[in-house]
């Protein structure tokens, strides 16, 4: 997995650490069970605070996405097609997609461009064969 940060971003740092793996699940490019560098090497490659990925792997662990194990290290703890959501994922992130929702909103964006875009986003991040999946909208194009 090749990890980019923008230090000049306004997001923090170890947010991006963490959108990027997270990124990386959802896309299958992570899967359960694959090993991430140490806190130390991650910050040393990215040329940051090993305290900063710290915090990021931190994130990733509470939200059930990350194993820390002294004898193991960071491991990866689910991928998309593990199953169903934890019932208590759901409000914290329907809190974040209301913001971006209103966000959207708020700039003057169409509702049916704001749910093309999410497709588009979607079609790439989707467990293979699962809702929103090519092959689900195949699936769904053949059943009409």
């Amino acid at each position: 997995m090749i990890l980019a940060i923008n230090l000049d971003s306004d997001v923090p740092i170890y947010q991006q650490i963490r959108d990027r793996i997270v990124q990386a699940i959802a896309s299958g490019e992570l899967r359960e069970g694959s090993p991430l560098p140490t806190t130390r090497q991650l910050g040393a490659d990215l040329g940051v605070n090993f305290h900063t990925v710290n915090k990021a792997y931190d994130l990733l662990r509470r939200e059930g996405l990350l194993r820390l194990s002294r004898k193991t290290g960071a491991v990866i703890l689910r991928d998309p097609s593990s199953g169903t959501p934890d019932p208590a994922f759901f409000p914290g992130w329907e809190a974040r997609l209301g913001v971006l929702l209103a966000e959207a909103i708020a700039q003057g964006v169409a509702p049916d461009e704001i749910v093309e875009r999410s497709r588009h986003q979607l079609s790439g991040l989707a467990a293979p064969g699962g809702p929103g999946s090519p092959e689900e909208e195949e699936r769904e194009g053949q059943r009409t």
